[in-house]
C-alpha cells in the first residue's frame, strides 16, 4: 500500500460518494485529511479519525472564488499547507441542449471546472515552496463516449483534461505532478440524486469489461498511487477507472 504518512491531503466534495472513500484511502495511508464539502463533512471527518488519521472538515462553495481563499487561508494556518489536492467535487444534471440554459450551463462549469483551477491557485505555492506536491483531477469516462443531455457536464470533464494537460507543465519544475482520474457511471447520492435511473445504470456496467457497476472504492486506490512517491514520473496523464469502458 502506498504510504502518505507526513502528508496533508486536501479533497473537495468528500462529504459523501467518491469524495468520501478518497478521504478515508489517504487516511489510511497515513495522510492527514482536510474534507471540503458544501455542507458539513462531519461523517467523513469521523471515519478518518477512526482510521487512526488527523482530519479536518472545512465548509465551503469550492464555486466561489472567496470562498476558495478562506479555504486556502484555514489550509494555511490549521494544518501548515497543502501536499496532496484531489479536486472531486461535481455535479452532473443530465438536460439537452433544448432545455438547457445558461444559468445551468454556467453552474456545471463553476462546480465542475473553475473550482478546479480556484483550488489549485489556492495551494499551489505552498507546493512550489515545499518543492514537492501531487494534484489529482477528478473527470470522466464520458469524454470518451458520444452521450446525449450532457452538452455542459462533459464540455466541463473535457475543460479538466486541458487544465491538467497544461497545468503539468506549469508545475513540473517545482516538483509537482498533475493528472485526471475519469471513473464511470458510480454508484454514489449524487447518481441516485441526478435521475440516471437502474435500467440506465445497468446498461453502462454491461458495455464495461469487468460488467459490474464502479463502487467509490474502485477509484481510491488510482488516486493515491498518483498521490504517493512512486508516481513521481507520471504527470499530464488522464487514467480511466472504468472497468474497461474506455480505453485511451
Amino acid at each position: 500500500m502506498t504510504t502518505l504518512e507526513g502528508r496533508v491531503a486536501v479533497v473537495t466534495g468528500a462529504g459523501r460518494g467518491i469524495g468520501q472513500a478518497i478521504c478515508l484511502g489517504l487516511a489510511a495511508r497515513g495522510a492527514s485529511v482536510v474534507a471540503v464539502d458544501l455542507v458539513e463533512p462531519r461523517e467523513t471527518v469521523e471515519a478518518a479519525q477512526e482510521l487512526g488519521g488527523k482530519a479536518l472538515g472545512l465548509v465551503a462553495d469550492v464555486s466561489d472564488a472567496g470562498n476558495v481563499a478562506r479555504v486556502g487561508r484555514e489550509i494555511a494556518d490549521r494544518v501548515g499547507g497543502c501536499d496532496i489536492l484531489v479536486n472531486n467535487a461535481g455535479i452532473y444534471p443530465a438536460k439537452n441542449i433544448f432545455d438547457l440554459d445558461f444559468a445551468a450551463w454556467r453552474r456545471v462549469l463553476a462546480v465542475n471546472l473553475d473550482s478546479q483551477f480556484l483550488m489549485t491557485k489556492a495551494v499551489v505555492d505552498h507546493m512550489r515552496r515545499a518543492g514537492w506536491g501531487r494534484i489529482v483531477n477528478l473527470t470522466s469516462n464520458t469524454i470518451g463516449l458520444a452521450m446525449g443531455g450532457m452538452t455542459h457536464y462533459m464540455a466541463s470533464k473535457m475543460g479538466v483534461v486541458g487544465f491538467t494537460r497544461a497545468l503539468a507543465s506549469d508545475v513540473a519544475r517545482y516538483g509537482i505532478t498533475v493528472n485526471a482520474v475519469g471513473p464511470t457511471l458510480t454508484r454514489t447520492p449524487g447518481l441516485s440524486e441526478s435521475g440516471v435511473n437502474a435500467d440506465a445504470q445497468q446498461f453502462v456496467a454491461s458495455l464495461q469489461a469487468i460488467r459490474r457497476q464502479g463502487e467509490p472504492e474502485d477509484v481510491v486506490g488510482l488516486v493515491a498511487f498518483l498521490a504517493g512517491e512512486e508516481a513521481r514520473f507520471i504527470t499530464g496523464q488522464t487514467i480511466m477507472a472504468d472497468g474497461g469502458l474506455v480505453r485511451l
